[in-house]
């Protein structure tokens, strides 16, 4: 943390600063806040960054593609053993600055960090976003999506495993994974870290925003006067209300290239290739064995080998890309773009991905959101930079996670149905210079609704559909690997995903008029969304699921595009082992082999499951 000293100074650092900006009336942009944000950096975290070897060796034991969630885990672990050779590729470069500020995670989207993939044209949703096309970001830097995403530390239900268990999965039941989960954990509310559902010591560390607005509490208060508790969405049970936790340490963002990476980086056996895209996994045609890799780097195609295995973590984009560049995946789709057939599996189909209402917004009377304006400013950077604390550490501007019921779900069990992200800002929090442009929205849909509400206190909650059954599809553009995809999400294909989303649009109504948010005097945003009145009397169900349609909005959750099942399954692309069907020396090792979407945010998920595919692959190669 701060010295002494500089923390003695602060007081009258912040005083100084606070007359200099009122004087000269400036707010002040991301670049400043990167500035400090580099000083509060060096001062809190004097790990290195990891080092980008020039020169790759011609063959390793094992060959990681993708250094994200998963992938940066699967480094780390099998680097543990001293005379594996182990070589970890990824497309993008560092993480930077700006990504470690909590609460610029918009403005990491559409960046260099990104990918910035876009869903196709579909009928049902995103008709409020740009050409009707949703933004899909997906990390392209050490760490992946763990860079851009909002921290949220959550890790489903248990039901959601134990079903991943009974679809022919031994071994990943709640009670197999539980382990994993702990493994990675550092936990630093000591409260929690006592419960049997946590620990503390592992790389990755988790905790509580250091700072927070009065309407987090309001957010958890109001839970309790609508009958939910106030509890741990990790423990015994997910129903409820809760502060949320996140992967931050000291403050700062702690992405999986943070802990898992830089705590490696020493290791001779380790070797982290940036800016190396993976073009192909090279396959022998007749014995169907994985045993090198082809990439991009400088300029140039680059071939290295693996004495052992491949292991693909690129994502559920990337990863079943890769495989049917490499010829693995549905054989129609292949003949098309003219790849030899090497395995035929459905590889891209059953895509399942959460998706809520965004911009659903309730204005209050008190100054106390997070309005940009007010916190972009050289007090709050300065509180950041020098004490780790202040309103740059809210996750996102994510203060609150609740798990809820509709009328759908059954409340004979702990399964709820629908998770709210409550936000104590909205689109509008920013005076419209970055979320709308992460969100995809119209210029139309902004100005209408948004743009008279510029830079108002207001509060937002984020309605989630926890289990689709609507599924989608990913597929390939071109045989080019520098072609994106086609992503086909499908989203709200199924009637019974938009009438759950209606109910719990309702619930956040009902949640705004508890004496808790009263207090600020919270009232529904009562603008309209312009295409939705020409075809829908206001605040109906009606109105509700045109709303859902128009600001339809990912919340990066894609999964199961190389699903995990036994050989019987005729979606499974690998089996529990995480091996690719009929292939030797290869694995896929990320959110795309997770069979059914957990019911919560998925990163935790995911470095789960690179904890437990790393112990699969030391068990094969008897080493665990």
């Amino acid at each position: 943390m701060a010295t002494a000293a500089a923390a003695a100074a602060l007081p009258a650092l912040l005083s100084g600063a606070t007359s200099a900006v009122t004087t000269a009336g400036l707010w002040f942009t991301p670049l400043l806040v990167a500035t400090l944000a580099y000083y509060h950096y060096d001062l809190i975290d004097p790990e290195s960054r990891p080092i980008d070897v020039e020169v790759v060796k011609p063959i390793y034991d094992f060959i990681v593609v993708g250094a994200g969630s998963a992938g940066a885990v699967v480094a780390n672990r099998l680097s543990e053993i001293n005379d594996w050779q182990v070589l970890l590729l990824e497309a993008g470069g560092d993480e930077t600055e700006i990504s470690d500020v909590p609460v610029l995670a918009a403005y990491l989207q559409l960046s260099q960090l990104d990918w910035k993939y876009k869903t196709e044209p579909q009928p049902n949703a995103c008709l409020g976003m740009k050409n009707q096309r949703c933004n899909w970001p997906r990390g392209k830097v050490l760490g992946g999506s763990s860079v851009l995403n909002y921290m949220l530390y959550v890790r489903g239900n248990r039901y959601d495993y134990d079903s991943w268990r009974d679809l022919g999965n031994p071994g990943w039941g709640y009670d197999d994974v539980l382990y994993y989960f702990k493994k990675s954990e550092d936990n630093r509310n000591p409260y929690l870290a006592r419960s049997k559902y946590h620990s503390t010591g592992g790389y990755l560390t988790v905790e509580e925003a250091p700072w927070r607005t009065p309407l987090a509490t309001a957010f958890v208060q109001a839970g309790v006067e609508m009958g939910y508790e106030n509890r741990d969405i990790n423990g015994e049970y997910q129903s409820g209300f809760m502060l949320a936790q996140g992967t931050t340490r000291r403050g700062a963002r702690c992405s999986t290239a943070k802990a898992f990476l830089r705590p490696a980086r020493l290791r001779k056996n380790l070797d982290i290739a940036m800016h190396a895209q993976a073009t192909r996994v090279l396959i022998d045609p007749k014995t169907k064995h994985a045993y090198g890799v082809e990439y991009f780097r400088n300029g140039k195609m680059h071939v290295v080998r693996a004495k052992k295995e491949v292991i693909v973590s690129g994502g559920s984009v990337n990863s079943p890309q890769l495989l049917m560049l490499s010829g693995i995946g549905p054989a129609q789709e292949l003949i098309k773009h003219k790849i030899p057939v090497v395995q035929d599996l459905p590889v891209g189909e059953n895509m399942q991905d959460h998706v809520g209402l965004g911009g659903f917004t309730f204005l209050i009377n008190q100054e106390v959101s997070l309005v940009q304006s007010r916190y972009e400013n050289v007090p709050a950077v300065l509180q950041y930079a020098m004490l780790g604390t202040g309103p740059l550490t809210v996750m996102g501007g994510v203060e609150g996670l609740a798990f809820i019921n509709t009328k759908y779900a059954n409340k004979t069990i702990d399964f709820p149905d629908i998770e709210f992200h409550f936000i104590s800002g909205s689109t509008n929090s920013d005076g419209g210079r970055q979320i709308r442009k992460a969100h995809g929205i119209t210029d139309e849909l902004y100005e209408k609704v948004y743009r008279p509400i510029d830079n108002r206190d207001v509060w937002s909650v984020l309605p989630v559909l926890l289990r689709p059954r609507s599924r989608g599809v990913i597929k390939l553009r071109s045989r080019n690997p520098f072609d994106y995809p086609l992503i086909y999400p499908n989203y709200l294909s199924d009637p019974f995903d938009l009438a759950t989303l209606v109910e719990g649009v309702k619930f956040g109504l009902a949640m705004s008029k508890t004496k808790s948010f009263q207090r600020f005097g919270s009232k529904l945003h009562q603008i309209p969304f312009p295409q939705c009145v020409k075809s829908t009397q206001l605040w109906t169900d009606e109105y509700w699921a045109c709303m859902v349609r128009h600001y339809s909005v990912t919340i990066y959750h894609p999964v199961a595009t190389c699903t995990m099942g036994p050989a019987w399954d005729k979606k499974a692309v690998v089996d529990p082992e995480l091996r690719v069907h009929g292939v030797t020396g290869l694995r896929v090792i990320d959110a795309s082999i997770i069979p059914l979407l957990v019911s919560g945010n998925t990163n935790a998920p995911v470095i789960m499951v690179a904890e437990k595919g790393s112990d699969l692959i030391k068990k094969t190669w008897n080493r665990l």
